[in-house]
């Protein structure tokens, strides 16, 4: 069922354009040094962008360093990128909710809207 769904997210879910868009994203952000670690970030939502059903968010536990760099690249990723990557999420999951055959496309985007807020120290399973 869900290699089904993933099919049909790619054409009329959105989910071709919508990893290309992070994909672009993430390559022009790992032309800089201090980028990468966002980059990294950007590859991970293409992923669960391309193929998002039968995938869960799931929280990485880190200790030390890694935690409080995690945070603050969250912070920063929340202000700079993070709020618009939501509400367009949020806006596509709402016009996708108004039919029936698009709830399911509208539970993935809010699936991918909660990660874009805070998407370092979480992985998708």
């Amino acid at each position: 069922m869900s290699l089904l769904l993933n099919l049909l997210w790619i054409v009329f879910g959105g989910g071709l354009a919508i990893a290309f868009e992070y994909l672009v994203f993430g390559v022009l952000l790992c032309l800089t040094v201090v980028g990468i670690p966002f980059g990294l970030q950007a590859f991970k939502l293409a992923g669960l962008g391309f193929l998002p059903f039968g995938k869960d968010i799931q929280e990485v536990t880190r200790s030390g360093g890694g935690a409080a760099l995690g945070t603050l690249g969250n912070v920063l990723w929340l202000v700079l990128a993070g709020v618009w990557i939501f509400v367009s999420h949020i806006g596509l999951a709402l016009g996708l909710a108004v039919t029936i055959i698009g709830i399911p496309f509208a539970l993935q985007h809010l699936k991918l809207a909660v990660l874009a807020l805070w998407p370092f120290g979480r992985a998708a399973r």
